[in-house]
Order: structure tokens, then sequence, then C-alpha cells
């Protein structure tokens, strides 16, 4: 790719921005139809949990390509070795699709003896788990595409035509396999645009070049992060459970989502090309600072209007987005009382994304291990206090608690020459 490759990548992400815009809308609002589908109850806190114990799994996948140092490392080839890169890529597949298999074999063998031992009902148990588990190497070879085009959301529509023809006679076994349609159509979808857009055919292979071995050191420090990271949703399912409400798990997932809106909006339009403008910037510690600062004060200022908006209108909009079909009036209710809990976490969460493209910008992928470690035992901690407080609102406070200072630590692990660089 030389210098003239690299913006094909940038101009085939622009390119998909729209399309990934409204897409990434569709997956912002799926929580509103599984709710007036699926309503809340012992089923959708089945799904809700094994889902998040599935998210945990797939961070070791889908971190090393998301906003990872492999992004630098693929840009740094296309710009030094143009001739490298379909090698790099088709040895980054080949690795991602065998740890994938693996890893599905794994946790769908660990999930389906626990769950289908414990659950209520171990038939859908077992359903549910063999679904995500071939989602979960769908998912992983999904995101190996939406590393390297930079792009996302590919799919949401057969996802939701699918939920929408087979949620009533299928429940909550069709979420799981209308994700795995879509995650097969993205893929497909990808590879097409990565061929004829960008003229590069990529084979799988377990070859490791240089390059390889670099992204293979880099995502190995990140995704370690990235794991400790994502078992706190799956804490705060389990956590629900003590607060002693039916649904409950649903409703802080529910509550959550509602909340994630104002950044969903950003990670469609403006994050996409965060990570590779600072990437390009990395070795220019001015012009590095200067774009994390402004883009750190452009974020956060937008995202303190939207979380203020959100909970002013906090009522009506959750009364307008989930008070139809089988969701009921009092968890409607129940998710207005919550939700301000956890929009006091989405300008630090913005601020907390914004940072962690600007450390793996840097490939300074040896701190996330401890950030993840913090991230953890901060939210299980502050869990266990709020819960007995606040109950189910607890969890949200505690999660937006653990955003903030996360954030800040994440802001005091920037090198000096960048917190304090001036033009």
């Amino acid at each position: 790719m030389t210098e003239q490759g690299s913006p094909n990548i940038a101009r085939t992400a622009l390119r998909l921005l729209p399309l990934q815009a409204a897409l990434r809308a569709g997956e912002a609002f799926l929580p509103i139809a599984l709710a007036a589908w699926f309503g809340r109850g012992a089923a959708t806190d089945l799904y809700y949990l094994l889902a998040a114990y599935y998210v945990f799994a797939a961070a070791l996948l889908t971190g090393a390509f998301q906003d990872s140092g492999a992004v630098a490392v693929l840009i740094d080839v296309g710009t030094r070795k143009p001739g490298e890169l379909p090698e790099v890529a088709g040895a980054l597949l080949g690795h991602t699709l065998a740890i994938a298999v693996g890893l599905g074999l794994t946790m769908g063998v660990l999930a389906g003896v626990v769950f289908g031992l414990t659950s209520f009902s171990p038939e859908l148990a077992l359903q549910l788990v063999a679904l995500m588990s071939l989602g979960l190497i769908a998912t992983a070879v999904r995101a190996f595409y939406v590393g390297f085009l930079n792009s996302s959301g590919l799919g949401m529509v057969v996802t939701w035509g699918l939920l929408a023809w087979g949620q009533r006679d299928l429940g909550v076994r069709m979420i799981p396999a209308a994700t795995l349609a879509g995650e097969l159509v993205a893929i497909a979808v990808l590879r097409g645009l990565a061929h004829r857009g960008l003229g590069l055919r990529i084979v799988p292979s377990l070859k490791r070049s240089e390059p390889v071995r670099r992204i293979l050191s880099l995502v190995r420090l990140e995704t370690t992060g990235t794991i400790i990271t994502r078992i706190n949703p799956m804490v705060d399912q389990l956590m629900s459970g003590l607060a002693g409400v039916v649904g409950g798990g649903t409703l802080v997932r529910y509550a959550g989502d509602v909340a994630a809106l104002p950044t969903s909006i950003l990670q469609a339009t403006v994050f996409p090309v965060l990570l590779s403008r600072l990437a390009h910037e990395a070795q220019r510690p001015t012009h590095f600072g200067e774009t994390t600062r402004r883009t750190l004060y452009g974020v956060t200022s937008l995202l303190v209007v939207a979380a203020l908006l959100v909970a002013a209108l906090r009522r009506p909009l959750c009364v307008l987005l989930f008070a139809h079909g089988a969701m009921d009036h009092a968890g409607v209710d129940r998710m207005a009382d919550m939700l301000p809990w956890a929009l006091v976490g989405v300008p630090p969460f913005g601020a907390l994304l914004v940072l962690a493209r600007a450390h793996v910008a840097l490939q300074n992928s040896r701190i996330m291990p401890t950030m993840g470690v913090l991230n953890a035992t901060l939210n299980l901690g502050l869990n266990a206090i709020f819960v007995r407080f606040l109950g189910l609102s607890g969890l949200l406070l505690s999660t937006s608690v653990t955003y903030a200072v996360v954030a800040a630590v994440f802001w005091v692990r920037l090198p000096p020459s960048v917190r304090l660089a001036q033009r």
C-alpha cells in the first residue's frame, strides 16, 4: 500500500461511514425491540447472563483487532512494505480462526456443563450455548475484517429481519441465531470489500513474520486487560440476583443500553477514524497531544449535554422506547428510576474511550493488564457496597464510578510529552 495505499483504507472507511452510522443505530435500538418481544423474566436473565459470559470470551479475539495495536502495525506495514500486507493479514486471519475454534469449544463445554446443570431450563441453556459458541467464531472473523477495514455494523439488517420473523416461535433462542446470521453476512460483505475495494486477496495461514509477531506481542497485553475488564458485565448480571428482582439483570442491561446511546453515536462517527489518525501522529508528540486533548474535550462536552438531556427526559423516553409488547410498565418505571445512575458514567466513559485509543496508538500496551485489574477489582468492590444501599441502581453507579477512575488513571499514565505538549 505505500503512502498511496494507506489512504485507500481511509477512503474505504469513509465510504462506509453513512452505512456504518445507520447500522450502528440498528445495534443501539435493538434492545428496544428485544424488550417489546421478550419482556423480562427468567429466560431473558439467562440469555443476558450467557451473553455477558460470551462477551467476556470474545474479548480475547475482538480486542485483538478493534482499536488495538494491530491497527497501528498494519498501517506501518502498509506504508513501509505494502507487498507484505496480504501475507500479514492472512496470517492474522489464520491465527484468529485457530484460536476462535479452540476458544469456542472450550467455553461452550464449560458453559454447557454449568448452565445445563443449574439453569431452570437445561434444554434452553444448551441451545443458547451452542448458538453462542458458533457466534463466537463468526464474531472473531468479523472483528478481523472490522479492524482491517476500520468499519463495523454490517449484517445488522439481517439480524433485525430474522428476529422479527422468528421471535414469536423460537423465543430468546432467536437472538443468538439472528446474531450469528448477521455476523456471517457481515463477514461476506467485508471480505468482498477487502478484495474489490483494496485489491487484496487474504488467504488464512499460520505464518509468523516479524510484523505478525509484533502484533501478537502487542495484542497479548491489550487483550489481557480487555478480558479482565469484560468480566464486569458478567459480575453485574450475577450481582443483580442479590437484589431479588425478577428480571433484574434484564433491567440493568436495558438501562445500560439506553445510557450508552450517546457514546454509540460517537463510536459510529468519530472513533472509527480517531485511532488511525492518532497512529499516524504517534511520532509527533505535539500534534498527537493536541489531537488527543481536542478530541477529549469535545467528546466529554458533548456527552455531558447528552447525559443531562436524557436524564431530564428519562421517564417519557423510557415509556416511549420500552412500554410496548411484553415489557411490563412496572419494569419501565423501575428502569427510569435507575437510569440517572448509569448516565453519571457517560462522560467519563467517553473520555476512557478516547484515552484508551491514545495509549493503543502509542503502542503502550504494557499498561493494559494493570488497567484491566484496576477496572475489574474496583467494579467488583463497588458493586458489593452499592448494591446493599441502592439495589439494582447501585450496580449502575458502580460502573459509572469505575469509568471515572479508570479514565483519570489513563490520563495520568500518558507520557508527559503528550499531556503537556504545546504547539
